[in-house]
């Protein structure tokens, strides 16, 4: 940087006798140590000031040299501090900060979240929707067509034990996805049980006539008065052994050669001779689980394959195999159970003929066989 300074012309002529070096100090004393470069026309430049410091062994004013290394480091050191604290504030403001790539994917993650809500929301609803229906079709439609209801280990199997669902491990939202497709497997799989249940309640609503028909619902033999049921199911005492026993039907007392009728439709399966056990006995599979078996029988006039509907003539009651007294010993079973044939006669008597049935069914007595 230079400093212009204007002087007198004797000024001038006296640096042009020879005197410029003491006016020179002269100058320098006048501008605090700065030097003169050049002078052309009563005009100077004149640098910026120069620094000296005193040299104690030389007993002189030396000139203070600049170290441009040192101004390089300090230059190189500002620069650096200057980058480091652009570097960290521009990550400090990018957390605050979104690019308009990370705002559209924050509105998408956004969007695909409430879908999950929604999602949700609608599973829980199904679900709640196919449980009233899951309990509506063991309580009521699989009772009224005789159906055995669904247990809820065969409707819920298969979600126990292994971890299906690792695949979907590692993600930003992995609990979410698993939980969401875990409710949808389950969902989906009662949904399967349900529909081949109804299926099974449809086919059994076609075929409602037929099983109505094949149901045992009358009293094998006629018994007007109920005078003729002289022993009930359960436990009583054996005619010959005299011990308590679990009798596995019903006994209809009646004169031998009493008529005995098939109680539904079905097919004989069975018709044997033998003087053992029940003597001689009809079997009737009427289908949808029930079966009939009529013992002690004279003789019957069916035979095996035979189709037969109820109310028709199988035999005649008589007194073969182990038997004390011309009787039938009548049995039903349903689905291979051996059930209480009293719950069946609901087609051929009163209510007050049924209650008076029950109870003469519930005393424990002697059997007939």
């Amino acid at each position: 940087m230079f400093l212009l300074l204007k002087v007198n012309l004797p000024l001038i002529n006296y640096c042009k006798k020879g005197s410029c070096k003491t006016f020179c100090k002269f100058v320098c004393f006048l501008t605090d140590k700065i030097t003169i470069r050049e002078h052309k026309n009563s005009t100077f430049k004149i640098m910026a000031k120069v620094k000296y410091y005193y040299d104690a062994d030389t007993l002189s004013y030396r000139k203070i040299e600049r170290d441009n290394k040192s101004i390089y480091k300090k230059a190189s050191f500002i620069v650096l501090a200057i980058v480091l604290v652009a570097f960290f504030g521009f990550i400090g403001f990018s957390q605050f900060l979104m690019s308009p790539n990370e705002r559209a994917q924050k509105r998408e993650f956004d969007n695909l979240k409430l879908h999950y809500e929604l999602l949700s929301k609608r599973i829980e609803e199904s679900s709640k929707v196919l449980t009233e229906l899951q309990e509506r079709d063991n309580t009521i439609y699989r009772v009224y067509f005789e159906a055995n209801p669904i247990p809820e280990e065969q409707r819920k199997a298969g979600f126990g034990g292994v971890n299906r669902y690792q695949y979907l491990e590692g993600f930003d939202n992995s609990s979410m996805i698993q939980k969401a497709t875990k409710d949808i497997d389950i969902l989906s799989k009662q949904l399967v049980v349900q529909s081949k249940s109804l299926d099974e309640i449809v086919r059994l609503a076609k075929n409602k006539e037929e099983m109505l028909s094949s149901i045992p619902a009358i009293q094998p033999v006629a018994n007007k008065n109920l005078k003729r049921m002289a022993s009930g199911y359960g436990y009583r005492i054996h005619p010959i052994y005299k011990t308590r026993k679990y009798h596995w039907g019903m006994d209809f007392s009646a004169p031998k050669g009493t008529p005995v009728y098939a109680t539904g439709n079905g097919t004989v399966i069975k018709a044997i001779r033998t003087r053992k056990g029940l003597g001689n006995y009809v079997k009737i599979n009427h289908g949808f689980g029930y079966v009939t078996v009529y013992g002690h029988m004279d003789r019957y006039v069916v035979r095996k394959n035979q189709k037969v509907k109820r109310g028709d003539l199988i035999g005649y009651i008589g007194t073969s195999g182990t038997s004390t007294a011309p009787h039938l010993h009548y049995e039903v079973h349903k689905n291979n159970k051996k059930m209480n044939p009293v719950y069946y006669y609901f087609n051929d008597l009163t209510p007050e003929e049924y209650s008076r049935m029950l109870e003469l069914a519930s005393r424990e007595n002697q059997s007939l066989d």
